[in-house]
């Protein structure tokens, strides 16, 4: 079967739960090289653009602000090589219209700002988290603070850290002594890999078998 026709069955057999992917990445480039990676695994992706720095100008756009798009009940998407993007800088994640526009997707991508005060989750939806950390102490401090608030928090089945492979090793250790040892576990590390995003896009699509054939849990993102 074609990765197009599994892609399209799967949306079909599991609407009622959209799967959701919040990037944290300091770089505009390192999300469309995800959505582009998960693309090459079989997987149309929704991109939304909540920075308002991945979707080129369109007269579209400059007619109605994402907020009318709602209220006509017209979202304009901009078509790319892994599925849709669409422009809404300032948008939550929890919008009802975001999860309808959902189910059309194997994939919705969120680029949202490492510095963000709230992280709002999209209602009855499976989420992972993939946090680039730079080596600079206030990338890893962040990193580590929103990883400790989430942990007590819950709602995020799959943590994935890539950027700086020692700024990400130093994260992953101050989870192990500081947050709960299942946690830390879970998070998955891909920051050593040749090609982070590959990487991530395979975990992501449960294709990652180990030596005798069965799924460990540190070579996927948990619960993807």
């Amino acid at each position: 079967m074609e990765a197009d026709q599994a892609a399209g069955l799967r949306r079909c057999s599991d609407r009622h739960l959209p799967r959701c992917i919040h990037c944290l990445f300091d770089s505009a480039a390192s999300v469309t090289r995800l959505a582009n990676a998960l693309h090459r695994h079989g997987r149309v992706s929704l991109l939304v653009d909540m920075r308002g720095r991945l979707v080129a100008d369109s007269p579209t756009r400059n007619l109605f602000d994402w907020r009318q798009q709602i209220a006509r009940g017209q979202l304009q998407l901009h078509p790319m090589a892994y599925g849709d993007a669409w422009h809404a800088p300032g948008v939550r994640a929890d919008e009802p219209a975001l999860r309808r526009a959902a189910q059309g997707y194997d994939l919705v991508l969120f680029d949202v700002a490492p510095g963000a005060i709230e992280f709002v989750l999209m209602p009855d939806a499976a989420h992972a988290l993939i946090v680039e950390v730079l080596p600079t102490h206030a990338s890893m401090l962040q990193a580590y603070t929103l990883l400790k608030t989430l942990s007590h928090a819950g709602g995020v089945l799959g943590v994935g850290l890539l950027g700086d492979a020692a700024a990400c090793d130093r994260v992953m250790n101050a989870c192990g002594h500081f947050l709960d040892p299942g946690f830390g576990q879970a998070i998955c590390n891909v920051a050593h890999e040749d090609d982070a995003f590959a990487g991530l896009a395979v975990r992501m699509a449960g294709e990652e078998a180990s030596r005798n054939g069965s799924l460990q849990h540190r070579e996927t993102l948990n619960g993807w």
